[in-house]
């Protein structure tokens, strides 16, 4: 799941990051109101964290752009304003949830659970072929058997999976899976990508995890299961790489 931490305490920030990465979320901080609306409106996260106290702009005139944005995607004010006149406010301006500092991680965690378990329409399970996804329970099945993924080969899968029918390029996923630049030279996504064929028995080029020449990767579509995988992949990345070691 992809979710937005809108906190401008950068220790808070990342000790928030943190735990919720170990839940196996893709997480993405702003530290002002200004950068939490322009995210929000980019990136559509499935549950944002918002602080009310943010420079630029106030939370409060933040929740209210992002519910005049989209009112359906969960919003989890977390703040150290304790009146319940600010409560009432927040609740009347769209946000799902809200919780005074200081605060437990351990409920934190729960109450993104339950906001997102109820978010309408969310895609919780991604099913390709036999493989399926549950971006709640972090598990991956091929065929009913259980493959046990990392958090970054997961987080790599159901971003593919979410884009599903579209090539991803390397470099949108070295930002949004490793939240890294670039213009910095890796073949880790290529690295990851063979990790993952190897787990999904889904040897090179790939039916559920193709590779398009020159370009990137890509979940292919109902329609693109039925052609053969030369037909709408060709082999461009490499794909016999010598595996490092998984920490």
């Amino acid at each position: 799941m992809k979710l937005l931490v809108a906190e401008d305490d950068r220790a808070l920030a990342q000790f928030l990051t943190r735990g919720l990465e170990a839940d196996g979320h893709r997480v993405r901080c702003a530290t002002d109101g200004v950068e939490a609306v322009a995210a929000y409106c980019q990136d559509s996260p499935d549950l944002t964290i918002l602080d009310l106290n943010l420079p630029r702009k106030d939370g409060e005139q933040a929740l209210a752009e992002m519910r005049a944005a989209d009112a359906e995607l969960p919003v989890l004010v977390l703040t150290a304003r304790q009146e319940v006149e600010t409560r009432i406010r927040c609740l009347d301006l769209g946000a799902d949830d809200f919780m005074v500092k200081p605060f437990s991680l351990h409920e934190l965690r729960a109450r993104c659970r339950a906001l997102l378990r109820r978010k309408r329409e969310a895609r919780l399970t991604l099913r390709v072929a036999d493989l399926e996804l549950d971006r709640m329970e972090h598990t991956a099945r091929r065929a009913g058997t259980p493959i046990a993924l990392t958090n970054k080969e997961f987080a790599l899968l159901e971003y593919l999976m979410l884009r599903r029918g579209e090539c991803v390029s390397r470099v949108e996923l070295l930002d949004a899976v490793w939240n890294m630049e670039p213009a910095q030279t890796t073949n880790i996504v290529d690295v990851y990508i063979n990790y993952l064929r190897r787990k999904l028995k889904d040897p090179p080029p790939g039916f559920l995890v193709r590779t398009v020449r020159g370009r990137g990767y890509l979940v292919p579509s109902e329609l693109e299961l039925r052609l053969p995988v030369s037909a709408s992949a060709a082999i461009g990345a490499p794909t016999d790489l010598t595996l490092p070691p998984q920490s």
